[in-house]
């Protein structure tokens, strides 16, 4: 670190601290000067420093980070078609910096853009990005890796902040702090502590939440039942890597074992897997987005002086956007399916309360099934009993065959129509801040499901026996020496096993994160939502503390604050809000360093 000179540590070098970097690129023209280097005359008048350092700190690699690193099984896929994930902003995107548009995966890979591309291509694609950022920063400022985790930060809200690494005597001095920590760790909870426990005492085999690609398998016997609870994209993972990972091969709709393959015993809250990814293409107008949720009601929540509950004031208005996209594309694109004029079916739509809705929808919809139903959608499985698990079997099977199908089938465009609210959604609901788990994790079921030809693996494993459903309300409990699994959905009935896995990410707070740097952070004062996520200004993601004062010198960004966006990476063209969120704190620490950097002149 060069003595006088201004300097940034942003910690965590995956996707979002890759973002910061190529906003703080884009941005540092107007706000910094053209070069960084002494004398340069910038948009708000001459440079007085000679640029300045930005330090980067993550033990994996800059651009994919942990997550995305190259350095994984190329058997595991993205979750999002290649011409779906971009890093690079367009018009879309509600930001003051200027866009510098990019290629999306699919652009910069040639690839097919319908491809779900593996981890470690995606992995290449974030290390582009990263050295492009890099190279498009002037001489005057100079980027600095440091393969090392973050320990703690420390320093007066005046002034400048030291930033402790594992390894090192001496810290890091910032003069300021982005924390761009990206999914994290989590302590056990208690369930937890006493399954391992157990675990140990028994000789059993437990793996509590993890991310599946760190998780240590081996421990999980050829042929051996084990039951697995979580039924999302942790345990598409966790299905790979045992069966594909040990050998097994997809032909056709069969599958050939190969021997090593335990059997693996799912179950969960809902009993069924995410929904399949959509498989066509839209064609034909596009619902008006938003129209019952935008920004207007979302000023309207938040200037509200008692405060606003998610399930009375916010959830009503979520569930009137999805029904007005659904309801708007089927009308468009299948008015023989419907008994009414558009007109005045959205007249009606517009004035009625849920009840009415109910009704209005009855009176113009003659067919059920093209009526959008979200609780029946959350909870498939409600009132389903079958008697034995071999019934279950059969049923769950053609559960998933049916959800391929429909997602597949562009007659039921409206599922598309539903898909496209749930990102408008998302993109106002970012606004509120922490809105519990219900939200998040809705749209993942909904909109963040597999792609389709991993439930048609599921369907082959499921009908070659390595893979048996267990069902919705999924219990475990360890008693006589063995975990034992059991459902609601086939009252009475158990699964014995000697492993567990719990096939879901870590749900780390500020307090029970095993990142010690955040958990010195909230210890030091820094605030937390209910929830347990960092509160951070929703301006430009600068640390709240509990007076809800910001910290002059901390910001944090990503899934572990308050301002988290989608989970996944953002679609071109849909104003993401992390592209948003990543300008504005790019913005704020180049206005903090220039002005620095003209007092040192002074």
């Amino acid at each position: 670190m060069s003595a006088g000179r201004p300097s940034l540590v942003i910690v965590g070098a995956g996707p979002r601290g890759t973002g910061v970097l190529e906003r703080i690129a884009a941005n540092l023209p107007e706000l910094y000067g053209d070069s960084g280097t002494r004398g340069t005359q910038g948009a708000h008048g001459p440079v007085g420093s000679a640029g300045f350092d930005i330090h980067l700190v993550d033990p994996y690699p800059p651009g994919g980070g942990r997550i995305w690193r190259e350095e994984q099984s190329p058997l595991l896929w993205m979750n999002s078609q290649a011409q779906d994930v971009t890093m690079f902003t367009d018009e879309t995107v509600a930001m003051d910096g200027p866009v510098l548009e990019g290629p999306t995966l699919h652009e910069w890979a040639v690839l097919d853009g319908r491809v779900f591309a593996d981890r470690q291509r995606q992995g290449t694609y974030l290390r582009w990005v990263y050295e492009r950022a890099v190279a498009a920063l002037p001489s005057g400022v100079r980027v600095h890796h440091h393969p090392r985790r973050a320990l703690r930060v420390d320093g007066p809200r005046g002034g400048r902040q030291q930033v402790w690494l594992e390894g090192l005597t001496r810290p890091l001095d910032a003069d300021l702090v982005v924390l761009a920590l990206g999914h994290l760790d989590a302590e056990l909870d208690d369930e937890q502590r006493e399954l391992a426990v157990y675990a140990e005492r028994h000789g059993l085999v437990h793996l509590p939440p993890d991310f599946t690609a760190d998780s240590d398998l081996s421990a999980l016997a050829a042929g051996e039942p084990v039951l697995v609870r979580g039924f999302g994209l942790a345990f598409v993972d966790l299905m790979v890597l045992l069966t594909e990972g040990r050998g097994g091969r997809h032909e056709g709709e069969t599958y050939i074992p190969s021997g090593r393959e335990p059997i693996l015993y799912v179950g969960s809250r809902r009993g069924v897997p995410y929904h399949s990814k959509i498989g066509y293409d839209w064609t034909g107008e596009r619902p008006p987005l938003p129209r019952f949720l935008g920004p207007a009601e979302i000023d309207g929540l938040l200037a509200r002086p008692e405060g606003f509950d998610f399930r009375r004031d916010v959830q009503p208005l979520v569930e009137k956007e999805l029904g007005f996209a659904h309801y708007h594309r089927l009308f468009a694109a299948h008015p023989e399916r419907t008994r009414m004029a558009w007109t005045d079916f959205e007249e009606k739509y517009a004035a009625s309360d849920a009840v009415e809705v109910q009704a209005l929808v009855a009176s113009a919809v003659p067919d059920p099934a093209d009526r959008l139903d979200l609780t029946a959608l959350d909870h498939p499985l409600d009132g389903v009993r079958h008697t034995s698990y071999e019934e279950l079997q059969t049923g769950l099977r053609a559960y998933i065959e049916g959800d391929l199908t429909r997602r597949h089938d562009p007659s039921n465009s409206p599922d598309l129509a539903v898909f496209l609210g749930l990102l408008s959604v998302y993109g106002q609901l970012v606004r509120l801040g922490d809105i519990g788990p219900w939200w998040h994790g809705f749209f993942s079921y909904l909109a963040s499901g597999p792609p389709g030809p991993r439930l048609r693996q599921m369907l082959a494993l499921s009908r070659a026996g390595i893979l048996r459903f267990v069902g919705a309300d999924m219990t475990v409990v360890a008693e006589d020496g063995v975990f034992r699994g059991g459902s609601a959905t086939v009252p009475g009935a158990t699964v014995e096993a000697r492993a567990l896995v719990e096939a879901r990410l870590p749900h780390p707070t500020v307090e029970r994160t095993s990142d010690l740097l955040l958990r010195e952070l909230y210890a030091d004062g820094a605030a937390a939502t209910p929830e347990g996520l960092l509160a951070v200004d929703p301006a430009d993601g600068r640390v709240l503390d509990r007076s809800g004062t910001p910290h002059p010198r901390r910001f944090a960004l990503g899934p572990h604050t308050d301002a988290r966006g989608s989970g996944a990476f953002t679609r071109p063209r849909t104003g993401g809000p992390a592209f948003r969120q990543n300008d504005a704190a790019a913005r704020a620490v180049l206005a903090f360093l220039r002005a620095l950097s003209c007092r040192a002149a002074a």
